[in-house]
């Protein structure tokens, strides 16, 4: 018996033929190919293939007005990614499945992707070490530390906590702060010297229940489902693909735990890109609650702390709250300071 795609699945004959006719011509393949593996920008794209600006816009330009490719801009930055519309994400991604990886070109041009990206984790890092002592005065240029760590707390509620991530810890921090209400905690840091200032300033604070673990967050050395509660604090900004950091901490989770994600509401202070290492221009709700959502997580509360009233080099911080639904809880610890999604 033959089975027909669901509805939502079907395209109308124009729209097939201008995703096909899109498709059909090698570098607009090879890009979409590379945007198989996650969000790009130009400049990548231009990196990667090897060829001019102008003509990798020109071909990203037919491939967003066939409804493949997704245009996202971030100040002067715009970055590309898969549609995910109605028909198209499911059958461009079946259609790329089918492409055989160890084509040359497709090879090459995965070879050159890993190398821009490990390009743009070197930047990071090198920030990273030369801010490592001060990292804490850097985070004081926004809004108030004391004001969001109030707020993580609130988040985070009175309830015992037998087991907690940090992913990408920095200073050790989040680890100092929750170690009152935590049985066992562990902190994950690709620095080697963030790992190290982290572990001087736990030792000085006498936490003695948690440890610290050099690791990628993009696979971080912890067992899958053994956290009650995954924090991931002013992290996302720093990466190339932050949807894949936030499967990572929802891998780690237990059912029933917690993943709270603290970082900056959308903004357009493009200095924290050239002077800071920023890939991304803050996060909004939707994009975090779309991540969420694709990892099977609930978003449960959702709070912004924006800085004090003209005081326009400050930036707003947001702190999502979600839970692993696959076991029901009796009840969320206190929020009060974060409205209900």
């Amino acid at each position: 018996m033959s089975s027909s795609p669901h509805p939502a699945l079907r395209l109308g004959l124009d729209v097939a033929l201008s995703a096909l006719k899109a498709a059909a011509e090698p570098t607009r393949l090879r890009l979409l190919a590379l945007l198989a593996e996650g969000e790009l920008t130009v400049s990548d794209m231009t990196d990667i293939l090897g060829q001019s600006q102008p003509r990798i816009s020109r071909h990203l330009k037919l491939l967003v007005e066939a409804g493949l490719v997704e245009r996202h801009r971030e100040g002067a930055w715009a970055f590309f990614r898969l549609s995910d519309g109605a028909g198209h994400d499911a059958a461009l991604r079946a259609a790329l499945s089918r492409l055989d990886p160890a084509d040359p070109a497709l090879r090459r041009d995965r070879e050159r992707l890993t190398e821009v990206r490990a390009a743009h984790q070197q930047a990071a890092a090198r920030y990273f070490s030369a801010n490592a002592e001060r990292w804490d005065g850097v985070r004081g240029l926004h809004v108030s530390e004391a004001a969001v760590e109030r707020a993580i707390l609130a988040a985070v509620g009175d309830v015992r906590i037998e087991t907690a991530l940090d992913l990408g810890t920095g200073t050790g921090r989040m680890l100092e702060l929750l170690s009152p209400r935590v049985g066992r905690a562990i902190g994950v840091d690709a620095n080697r010297d963030m790992l190290a200032l982290a572990r001087a300033n736990l030792a000085r604070a006498g936490v003695t229940n948690a440890q610290i673990r050099q690791g990628d967050i993009f696979a971080p050395p912890v067992e899958t489902s053994a956290f009650d509660l995954v924090v991931v604090h002013q992290v996302l900004h720093f990466l190339d693909d932050p949807a894949r950091a936030v499967r990572e901490a929802a891998r780690a989770l237990r059912p029933g735990g917690r993943l709270l994600i603290v970082d900056f509401a959308p903004h357009g202070i493009e200095e924290l890109r050239e002077r800071h290492a920023h890939r991304r221009l803050g996060f909004s709700s939707e994009a975090i609650a779309g991540w969420l959502a694709a990892c099977g997580l609930d978003l449960v509360a959702h709070s912004n702390l924006p800085p004090p009233d003209g005081d326009g080099d400050k930036l707003t911080v947001s702190l999502w709250l979600a839970r692993d639904p696959r076991i029901v809880s009796d009840a969320l610890p206190s929020s009060s300071n974060l409205e209900v999604a």
